[in-house]
């Protein structure tokens, strides 16, 4: 199926998208169309191969599934851009914007677009979709056909493992693995700084430290084991990885996790207000 793909606004999520379909070679970039308001900050985008532009409504009008990337509290200002009389057409649009209901969305575009046949899908993604280890999550409203849906996980699937999901848990679990990275890269610098400290050279801490939680990850996805059982299996009685197992304990590292994971959902739900 030949169509145009479109981002409106071209951040470091769109960004991330983007890289991770050329990755995969999900899509051509010379059918790539993005906008955003200073377009000196696209030349990556364009020397990549997409077509650039500061007017969303070019995007709107040569597009077939349109990703909207930018902020939560300017997705009125992207959209009174596009020209109210366009000619009607049908359009996916992609939403990023973390807590926004397919209802809102859906009504927020109508509103704007009266003229289009609209569908709307919410996504969330997470930036290691940039180098084809991602994640993103996403939820369709009624109008999506599964032809589209097809369409949508085969661009998703070239960098990530795409999930549908019903939309109560986008904001929960979407928090997880959107949010989720950045919480491990804390770890994993913390982490290096321990062997920094043991006298191990930075360069070779960090990627040590970043190794063993790929590596980690694995061993749960791999083995199906719970990780509280994988975690047993390497604490020898007396050992030395209880004793830094009972130094977590003691910092709260489990309950801080848990915290962060709930900050960040009320979060996502706030914003969506």
């Amino acid at each position: 199926m030949s169509f145009n793909l479109g981002f409106i606004g071209g951040g470091n999520m769109s960004t991330a998208i983007f890289k991770g379909i050329l990755k995969g070679g999900a899509h051509p970039a010379n059918n790539i169309c993005v906008s955003g308001p200073h377009i000196e900050n696209l030349k990556h985008w364009k020397d990549l191969g997409a077509n650039t532009t500061d007017d969303n409504g070019i995007v709107f009008d040569n597009c077939d599934i349109i990703f909207i990337g930018v902020k939560v509290d300017k997705l009125d200002t992207a959209l009174k851009t596009i020209n109210r009389s366009s000619s009607k057409k049908k359009v996916l649009f992609v939403s990023m914007l973390a807590g926004k209901k397919l209802v809102t969305l859906k009504q927020a575009i109508s509103f704007y677009l009266p003229n289009a046949e609209i569908s709307v899908t919410r996504i969330m993604p997470n930036t290691p979709m940039t180098v084809g280890t991602g994640i993103c999550l996403y939820t369709p409203d009624a109008t999506v056909t599964e032809q589209q849906c097809q369409l949508l996980e085969k661009l998703l699937n070239s960098s990530a493992l795409c999930e549908r999901v019903p939309e109560p848990l986008m904001d929960s679990l979407g928090t997880l693995t959107a949010c989720g990275p950045a919480f491990m890269y804390l770890v994993i610098e913390a982490l290096a700084d321990g062997a920094v400290k043991q006298g191990v050279p930075r360069a070779m801490a960090t990627r040590h430290a970043a190794q063993m939680v790929v590596g980690s990850g694995q061993m749960v996805l791999q083995t199906g084991k719970h990780p509280g059982l994988l975690k047993d299996e390497v604490c020898s009685p007396g050992g030395s990885t209880i004793c830094g197992i009972s130094a977590l304990e003691n910092g709260g590292l489990r309950a801080t996790m848990i915290n962060a994971i709930e900050a960040a959902t009320h979060k996502n739900k706030d914003l969506g207000k």
